[in-house]
């Protein structure tokens, strides 16, 4: 079984363009990111999608210099772009990562391929039932699954955010949820804003050099430790489907 997780990375975005590429310690967070995710116990591949727009071209040109493996393709169609990067590089099993989760945690990453494999699931998340910080989402599901979604999905929802039709069709697929035994769900670690970024800057900083495999735990109890940053992105809001 050839597991392949697929990061979906554009420059384009609309509240804080070239965001993946901002740097934190002279890296930038899709380094970081990468970084982490190349720990997996499980994925037998990372792949950038990234799309056929110019201004796209900065990250295939990180891609090549990084010796990561990208392919290209829509912008707007994006479970389009999965299926055509999937079927590229024949994955039997996609892992579903945003390119805007730079502290994304293996281990939880881990724990979602594990639960989706021990339990003969189509799909599995942590996000549909939130109880992780935003920030380390992580989706699992099986290349027929994505071929049946890529040929059947009509709605601009579902092109656009790849994974809902699975989850919006539990009579359709064998659906599963991975949860946290305490509830994070209230921290934000993803990247959409400046906000987002400075706080993320704020952790990096303080926990990379320490253990460049920082954990949920290690983060949770950093912003403990410093309850002011929580206020620092806490009034965004994340774009609805």
């Amino acid at each position: 079984m050839r597991i392949v997780a697929i990061i979906q990375a554009r420059m384009g975005s609309t509240r804080l363009p070239g965001k993946i590429l901002k740097k934190v310690n002279g890296r930038s967070l899709l380094s970081y990111q990468l970084e982490r995710l190349q720990q997996s116990n499980y994925i037998n591949d990372l792949v950038i999608a990234t799309t056929i727009d110019e201004k796209d071209d900065l990250i295939v040109e990180f891609c090549k210099k990084n010796n990561i493996l990208w392919f290209r393709g829509s912008e707007e169609d994006v479970l389009a772009r999965y299926y055509e990067t999937a079927k590229t590089f024949k994955a039997d099993v996609i892992v579903r990562i945003t390119s805007d989760c730079p502290i994304i945690d293996v281990q939880v990453v881990d724990k979602t391929i594990w639960n989706f494999m021990d339990n003969n699931f189509e799909y599995v998340s942590n996000t549909v039932e939130r109880t992780y910080p935003r920030g380390l989402d992580t989706e699992v599901f099986t290349f027929a699954a994505l071929e049946k979604a890529y040929n059947e999905a009509t709605l601009a929802r579902d092109r656009e955010h790849v994974t809902a039709y699975f989850y919006t069709n539990p009579d359709v697929f064998k659906v599963g949820s991975v949860q946290n035994e305490v509830d994070y769900s209230k921290y934000r670690w993803t990247v959409d804003t400046e906000e987002d970024f400075q706080l993320i800057k704020n952790i990096i900083e303080k926990l990379f050099f320490k253990n460049p495999q920082f954990t949920l735990h290690d983060t949770v109890n950093l912003m403990e430790a410093n309850p002011d940053w929580f206020y620092i992105n806490a009034h965004i809001e994340q774009k609805k489907l």
